[in-house]
């Protein structure tokens, strides 16, 4: 019986459940029994659906990278002034990164894995994020003689990099910060007004 049977109580169960553990344990210490209790299912009923964890982790992503798209699209895309937009971006991508906190990983491990054939893959769907919008105001704003001149480009990947970097290193920065999770998630909450202000006075005439 191929996947189009399924039942979509079953399955949203199961992917609700999926996402609970991932979040809560990270890819490698999840265990498929654990994810089966949590949905209140059998393991059989679990491995009907999602033949392995692979496979289960990769449905979830698919699920949070539609809403994270959609989510910073919604960003780049609004009428705002330069730096507004920026501390809503920053504000935005780094909610969505808590919620979401193993994307990152897996999306390196999956370009290590796959290389270009799966950045290819995500860069094919429909919803997908879009930098454009800001890149042109930001090309823009410096032509208009607004802020100072920059590669646009570089802006992007510098926010970008400045939001996703603490997600990649989190077991790193906790040992050797000698933080616990409840304090590195409020530093993650404070760093979204640094990161915001630390970008915006980069291109800040003075």
């Amino acid at each position: 019986m191929g996947k189009k049977y399924m039942e979509p109580t079953t399955e949203e169960k199961i992917l609700e459940a999926a996402r609970k553990v991932f979040m809560n344990k990270g890819f490698a210490a999840a265990r498929m029994q654990e994810i089966a209790d949590t949905a209140a299912i059998n393991k059989g009923l679990l491995h009907y659906y999602y033949r392995s964890k692979n496979k289960l982790f990769r449905a979830v992503f698919d699920e949070a990278f539609a809403k994270f798209s959609a989510g910073i699209n919604e960003v780049f895309e609004a009428d705002l002034p330069l730096f507004e937009k920026i501390e809503q971006f920053v504000d935005r991508y780094m909610d969505l990164l808590m919620d979401n906190p193993n994307m990152p990983a897996f999306v390196i491990s999956e370009i290590n894995q796959k290389g270009g054939a799966f950045a290819e893959d995500l860069l094919s769907r429909r919803q997908r994020p879009n930098p454009m919008p800001l890149i042109a105001q930001v090309q823009a704003e410096a032509a208009a003689g607004h802020i100072r001149q920059v590669n646009p480009i570089s802006l992007v990947m510098n926010l970008l990099s400045m939001c996703v970097f603490p997600f990649l290193a989190r077991p790193m920065f906790q040992g050797l910060m000698g933080v616990d999770a409840a304090l590195y998630q409020n530093i993650l909450q404070q760093r979204k007004k640094e990161v915001a202000a630390f970008t915006i006075n980069a291109i800040r005439l003075d």
